[in-house]
């Protein structure tokens, strides 16, 4: 799952290489921490939060729903 998200994450900033993923594990939750580059922060985000609304669902998606996914952005 990190390696999805990185790779998604990095084609939508203008700073790839500063890309970092964290994930934690939990029984019925996954958190994913993803750092970047300050200048990039409103291009994840996206217009309304929309592009992190978008890759939460392909997270969701991804892992078919098995658990509980928490995605947060850190600066």
């Amino acid at each position: 799952m990190k390696e999805l998200v990185k790779t998604i994450v990095q084609a939508m900033v203008d700073y790839p290489e500063e890309v970092d993923i964290k994930e934690i594990k939990g029984v019925n939750t996954m958190i994913l921490e993803i750092k970047v580059s300050k200048r990039d922060v409103g291009k994840l985000l996206g217009k309304k939060g929309r592009n992190i609304a978008a890759l939460r669902t392909i997270v969701s998606a991804a892992d078919k729903g098995k658990r509980h996914h928490i995605i947060n952005v850190i600066e």
